[in-house]
């Protein structure tokens, strides 16, 4: 009952925001753990993405404890990196099984070949749009602040 009461007094926004911040821990910690999982470390770019979910994790803490300019600007700007490290994964992984697959059939046809990379489940190439959502999440979440400003001192 006194949940309800809290809650009620919050603007519909900052129930929305905290609903928003959950789910992207949520998903940075799930991410994280199924890279470490599946070893996703094995090669030096492989580390991109976990470090970054780390450095998400420092700048949402940081955030929520001191909540100001600097650490919203800072999110922004991880986010981004997610954003654009989603797309360069999705790159890397579709030409590290093009790769792959000519060395198998080197007279493959280029639409067989897109064919049999995108059905690839080794590396899967639309793993890394994972990537992309939380970071667009992530921007979703600083966005809806009403005091977001990147110039200022609010």
């Amino acid at each position: 009952m006194e949940a309800q009461r809290t809650d009620a007094r919050l603007p519909r926004i900052e129930i929305l925001r905290r609903w928003i911040l959950g789910v992207l821990v949520l998903g940075l910690l799930g991410t994280v753990t199924e890279l470490v999982l599946l070893e996703h470390y094995e090669q030096p770019l492989q580390f991109v993405p976990l470090g970054l979910i780390a450095l998400a994790l420092v700048t949402l803490a940081w955030n929520v404890l001191e909540d100001g300019p600097a650490s919203r600007r800072s999110l922004v700007v991880v986010m981004i990196l997610f954003v654009l490290s989603g797309f360069a994964g999705a790159a890397a992984h579709f030409i590290g099984s093009a790769e792959f697959q000519l060395e198998l059939d080197p007279s493959m046809s280029t639409w067989d070949l897109v064919v049999k990379v995108m059905r690839a489940r080794a590396p899967p190439v639309l793993a890394p749009g994972m990537m992309l959502q939380l970071g667009l999440l992530g921007l979703a979440y600083v966005f809806s602040d009403c005091r977001f400003k990147w110039s200022g001192t609010t």
